[in-house]
């Protein structure tokens, strides 16, 4: 028995009609405070199998400000497993203090490992990771993002039949294992869009590796730039979208998406029925850190709960 067991139920909560358009939020969010959304799916079943198999060591990848490495961090603690986070950027080794989320990770007790971003890009296959391998008995790889069949299994329950209603279905994607799991979990007449938060045009591919369906699309309109860049602009409408409907957004995932879907709609290209489902897969952690950076731009800041 873990944490993992005590799961909270999510609850759908419904916007104002948009122009015809009836746009259902279901608050993955809620689930956990730290281990929300698609991380506490991505991450239960992969830790109910390292517990099952006596891994001694979880290992695991991300960047500075990682929701991953921070729910990795927290679940390893909860779960009395050991966690090693490879942290893409050399450079943050002496300026952990700067990064909320790596002093989250250490003070779970993740073991911290930094390395350029050309050692990054080698992930599991770099020599970093065969010669930890070496030392470590049983040492469980979990691959970026944490998507992997046992993630895809369990994104593929954050659908339920109440949800069969709905025309739409729209995610996030990072590294696409969320996106996945709900494609495999739809009935053949619903379709699944998702918003890219990255430049990512080779996510397609690791998604069609998780499912044989077909009914879905990626959308890359609405990156702002690349991953973690965001505009004034953005930062308005989410501002907005919390004042009117009390559900605060991530800059990274979340409003992106929920910015691309209006968009959508008032742009008059939205072609995928009037009955949307949009699942919000948590990632707030990470609205300090985006705060800090932009105030140091002058730009506009998230301003929740006020």
């Amino acid at each position: 028995m873990t944490f993992f067991n005590a799961i909270k139920s999510t609850t759908n909560q419904s916007l104002d009609i948009l122009e015809g358009h009836r746009i259902t939020v279901k608050r993955e969010d809620l689930i956990h405070k730290v281990v929300s959304g698609n991380k506490f799916r991505k991450l239960r079943y992969n830790f109910e199998d390292y517990l099952l198999n006596d891994k001694v060591s979880v290992l695991t990848f991300g960047g500075a400000f990682s929701n991953h490495l921070a729910a990795t961090a927290y679940a390893g603690k909860m779960c009395k497993i050991p966690t090693i986070g490879i942290v893409r950027g050399e450079e943050w080794e002496n300026k952990v203090e700067g990064s909320r989320t790596l002093n989250f990770c250490r003070s779970q007790g993740m073991d911290l490992r930094f390395v350029s971003r050309a050692v990054y890009r080698e992930k599991e296959k770099g020599s970093l990771i065969k010669e930890l391998q070496s030392k470590m008995r049983n040492l469980a790889v979990l691959p970026e993002g944490g998507t992997n069949e046992l993630a895809v299994k369990g994104c593929e329950e954050i659908l339920t039949e109440a949800d069969q209603q709905f025309d739409a279905i729209c995610c996030c994607i990072g590294t696409g294992g969320t996106m996945a799991g709900l494609v495999n979990s739809t009935l053949n007449q619903q379709f699944v869009l998702g918003f890219n938060a990255l430049n990512n045009p080779e996510v397609s591919k690791t998604i069609k590796a998780f499912t044989q369906k077909e009914n879905w699309s990626v959308f890359s309109n609405y990156t702002f730039g690349g991953y973690a860049k965001v505009s004034e602009e953005l930062i308005v409408f989410m501002n907005n979208f919390y004042q009117q409907y009390k559900i605060p957004l991530d800059p990274i995932y979340t409003g992106k998406m929920l910015f691309g879907i209006f968009d959508l709609i008032k742009s008059k290209q939205w072609s995928w029925g009037k009955n949307i489902l949009v699942i919000h897969s948590g990632g707030l952690q990470g609205i300090e850190p985006m705060n800090l950076q932009l105030k140091k731009k002058r730009l506009p800041l998230l301003h929740y709960g006020e």
